[in-house]
């Protein structure tokens, strides 16, 4: 009931946007702006199927004139949709090779019999799979039966807080530390793509990393294991580890070199110049060619996620189109009434552009962060005297800090998998969020004024 009084509203202001054209929308801006509403609150509120509101936003800006096909249809061209294709190719390698269950058995030998090293070493393991898997979606399904499995070695059972902080470590850890890695989570894609679809603007890898890494990376892992022991402490059992995978297997070696070559490919970015995508998409179709025997053609069609490239897609519309339509200028000007910017204060800017971007991921997402605030950035970079990859970089802190479960599938998702209620995570997250504005993103800022993007 309250998703279906949701929709009705949602579409009476809709239609009331397009009938009264406030703040002197044209009639192309008004209905951009009322399927925009749509979409916002529908992802938000999941009323209906993340991909068919993106399909129905999509062919609604183009049957009502708002926007042409080639703009409405830009994201299936855009490097973020590579980046997305190539991480569900990765995981159907590492899980038909069984690498996974070979690195559960590793893992386990290692963390079994003390609780801080087995939180420690799921987060830990949860953010390094990031690095060569950049899906966090497909990281959560790969790793989340492992972390449990764990969790049942241990002697944790249903309902105990080691179980709880068990399911939380793998779903916290194989999602909002690797915000801080390029191509490891979608909104970090529909950033990517929003930058360059809009503005010419592509971060390099390295860059990115080493400018949102060392904070929203490394510290907001540490931050997540130490709430989780002081938040739900248990004391696991001392049971042997079981490993059930063999070394020595020739896939698995085969998997390891391609994702190495990658990601060597991905950290050197800056030196050959060639994208991210284009990398991974290289890998991923090697891992696809008949002769190389890690992922065949059943397994494509039956594990290929097309779904969510369709919603990648339509953030990315939304994005092209708010900008297409001049909706985008509107809007700036708008935000620029309320929102504190001065080029003499580069703190008030700095805290001004991040909390932007934390109240933007609290209506339309985290992957919604950059679809909203990318088409606008050039103002607020010249109201507030910062550059344009500075201003489009705040995004970051915004779609990295999670307040509530809603605004990110794979935790959802992973706490699904993991049959653990999601008030645990609510409560995680409030008080995680709390700690990230009030002590991460102060040293955040410490280190962007030390790198002199301040």
């Amino acid at each position: 009931m309250p998703k279906l009084i949701t929709a009705i509203l949602t579409l009476l202001c809709g239609l009331l946007l397009i009938i009264l054209q406030p703040a002197g929308l044209t009639l192309q801006q008004a209905t951009g702006a009322a399927l925009v509403l749509f979409a916002i609150l529908f992802w938000a509120m999941a009323i209906l199927p993340d991909y068919l509101t993106a399909l129905i936003f999509m062919l609604a800006a183009i049957l009502f004139s708002v926007a042409p096909p080639e703009v409405v249809f830009a994201g299936f061209s855009s490097a973020a949709m590579w980046l997305i294709f190539s991480g569900l190719v990765f995981g159907m390698a590492i899980n038909s090779t069984g690498l996974g269950q070979r690195i559960a058995g590793a893992l386990s030998h290692q963390v079994n019999g003390s609780y801080v090293r087995l939180i420690s070493g799921i987060v830990i393991a949860s953010v390094l799979v990031g690095f060569v898997m950049p899906s966090s979606l497909g990281r959560a399904v790969l790793l989340i039966p492992i972390v449990m499995a764990l969790a049942d070695s241990c002697g944790f059972k249903p309902g105990s807080k080691g179980r709880t902080g068990t399911a939380l470590a793998g779903a916290l850890g194989c999602h909002v530390p690797t915000f801080a890695v390029l191509p490891a989570n979608v909104p970090n894609m529909v950033f990517i793509g929003a930058a360059e679809t809009i503005h010419g603007v592509t971060p390099g890898y390295s860059e990115y990393l080493f400018l949102h890494f060392p904070v929203l990376g490394f510290l907001k892992a540490v931050l997540i294991i130490g709430l989780i022991l002081l938040l739900f402490p248990d004391t696991p059992q001392h049971q042997p580890a079981q490993t059930t995978q063999t070394s020595g297997n020739g896939g698995q070696r085969k998997l390891i070199l391609v994702l190495g070559t990658a990601l060597a490919f991905w950290f050197t970015d800056s030196i050959h110049h060639i994208s991210p995508a284009w990398v991974g998409l290289t890998a991923a179709l090697f891992l696809l060619m008949p002769g190389v025997g890690l992922v065949d053609g059943k397994t494509f069609n039956d594990k290929m996620n097309f779904s969510l490239m369709v919603f990648l897609a339509g953030i990315l519309a939304l994005g092209t189109v708010i900008n297409t339509t001049g909706l985008g200028g509107v809007l700036a000007n708008t935000f620029n009434t309320w929102v504190p910017l001065n080029p003499d204060n580069p703190a008030l800017n700095f805290a001004s552009l991040s909390g932007s971007a934390i109240l933007t991921a609290l209506v339309a997402t985290l992957p919604g962060v950059p679809a909203v605030l990318t088409p606008f950035a050039d103002q607020m970079a010249d109201k507030s005297g910062m550059t344009l990859e500075a201003v489009l970089m705040t995004q970051v802190l915004g779609f990295s800090t999670i307040l509530m479960p809603y605004q990110s599938a794979p935790l959802v998702v992973a706490m699904q998998l993991a049959k653990e209620p999601l008030r645990h995570a609510i409560r995680f997250c409030l008080i995680s969020g709390a700690l990230t504005i009030l002590i991460l993103l102060p040293l955040d800022y410490l280190w962007w004024q030390w790198l002199g993007w301040i």
